[in-house]
């Protein structure tokens, strides 16, 4: 089988190449999944630089969320049979023809999705599923800024904040971006942050934003803090703006906000009863046809750089997704 093989950590996708690797033989409990389409994340792009939390031992085959049918299962799995359409993945392997997985780490596909889309919404919207509902309890009728709403996390805290009830402004830099989510998705309104957002959200808002959805870090951070509502939550997701930001304490007490972590995959792990929950609701909701993930391109196991590069040069809207080469 063809695999993108990580065989040592550097800066340009230096240390990554297809390689032809021997088809894997799925262990006890296991699955083996011929992968229909992968989602590509940041974290895929962060590991091939050893730059993410999560550092697998070299070699490694990145690839954190995919969809395809059940080939073949490992002893004891008795939930999974050969043909099975299934969604999941782990940490590593999806970037791949076949890949295996735990068996509990699969779900059936939303028969309402097609492969490329049910690769695209699991890490995504258990994401804003955590942030919102977990860590944010969202109500109704509250204002939530999303900050990076053309990326995968963001456009899904947009889709998923919506299906709330909550009333959402979609912020990126680009005004050809916010078109579509516009078109698509139709939030309460719209803002470009270039050259500064807090005067125009306070003014949105009468006064400051509830819930403040926060992946890119940075400056953005920074303003976020200037335009939050008193008793408002803002979300720390993640730093794709590169700086990781800091805030004097002094303003969460006057202003009284709360600055909350998410990690949806560590929630999870460390609440294991919940996170079943989350995972089911999110996976409910796309069963349902209920939240659209969208997919910005599919492209060929074989042009993996041109879909690292359009996630990384910020191209996107929604989600990049690779399909093994017909």
């Amino acid at each position: 089988m063809r695999a993108l093989v990580v065989d040592r950590l550097a800066p340009g996708y230096a240390g990554c190449e297809l390689r032809e690797l021997a088809v894997p033989s799925p262990g006890p409990g296991e699955v083996r999944v011929k992968v229909r389409a992968a989602a590509v994340n940041f974290p895929d792009l962060l590991m091939t630089r050893g730059e993410y939390q999560h550092k697998p031992p070299l070699p490694f085959t990145p690839g954190m969320e995919m969809s395809g049918e059940v080939e073949a299962v490992g002893e004891g799995v008795t939930r999974w049979a050969p043909g099975d359409a299934v969604v999941g993945g782990a940490k590593t392997g999806g970037f791949s023809e076949y890949a295996l997985a735990r068996a509990e780490a699969l779900r059936p596909k939303p028969a309402r999705l097609s492969f490329a889309e049910a690769s695209s919404y699991g890490a995504a919207y258990l994401t804003a599923y955590v942030a919102l509902v977990r860590r944010a309890q969202a109500q109704p009728g509250e204002w939530v800024l999303v900050h990076g709403a053309a990326g995968g996390v963001g456009l899904a805290c947009v889709d998923l904040a919506k299906r709330l009830g909550c009333r959402v402004i979609a912020a990126s830099a680009s005004d050809d971006k916010l078109k579509v989510i516009a078109e698509e998705y139709a939030p309460d309104a719209l803002v470009n942050v270039t050259g500064g957002f807090r005067e125009e959200v306070k003014a949105i808002t009468g006064g400051g934003a509830d819930i403040i959805y926060d992946p890119v870090g940075g400056d953005v951070f920074d303003e976020s803090v200037r335009c939050i509502a008193f008793d408002g939550r803002l979300l720390v997701v993640g730093f794709t703006s590169g700086r990781i930001p800091t805030v004097s304490v002094n303003m969460p007490l006057i202003k009284g906000f709360s600055v909350v972590g998410v990690r949806a995959g560590e929630y999870g792990r460390q609440f294991p009863e919940k996170g079943a929950e989350n995972a089911q609701a999110v996976w409910r909701l796309a069963d349902e046809g209920l939240i659209r993930p969208r997919v910005h391109a599919e492209l060929p196991l074989s042009a993996w750089r041109e879909g690292f590069d359009l996630l990384a040069d910020r191209k996107v809207i929604g989600k990049v997704v690779l399909r093994p080469d017909p």
